[in-house]
């Protein structure tokens, strides 16, 4: 994987790019729950999709690799939050599965990257 700590800035990782798209589309996605919703699982939802991007932005900013791979497990943490989050969301008719799979499958992906990005930073620690 390309993505080391060596990138210049965070917006350069491709992991980042895509974790945004997520957050793009959560929001999207939550527009359409109920109203009563919007202090509950829509302000989870959203918090757990901007957490992995900023997480990725934060610790690619930080000074050393230890700190870096600590941010990417908490990017990894919220993609299984929200992971979880678009489950109960499908469960409770908020959305439907299929409404849900471009952002479940893009997530998918996300996660993968940030595992082969905290193992790659791992080897070099």
């Amino acid at each position: 994987m390309s993505e080391t700590k060596s990138t210049e800035n965070f917006k350069d990782l491709i992991a980042w790019q895509k974790a945004m798209q997520v957050a793009e589309l959560v929001y999207k996605l939550t527009s359409k729950f109920p109203t009563e919703e919007k202090f509950g699982l829509v302000s989870q939802m959203r918090r757990a999709a901007v957490s992995v991007p900023s997480n990725i932005a934060e610790g690619q900013a930080r000074h050393t690799t230890g700190e870096f791979i600590l941010f990417i497990s908490h990017a990894e943490g919220s993609v299984a939050e929200l992971e979880t989050q678009l489950l109960l969301a499908t469960n409770l008719g908020f959305t439907t599965a299929d409404q849900a799979a471009t952002t479940v499958s893009l997530l998918d992906e996300v996660r993968r990257m940030l595992n082969a990005l905290r193992r790659s930073l791992v080897t070099r620690h």
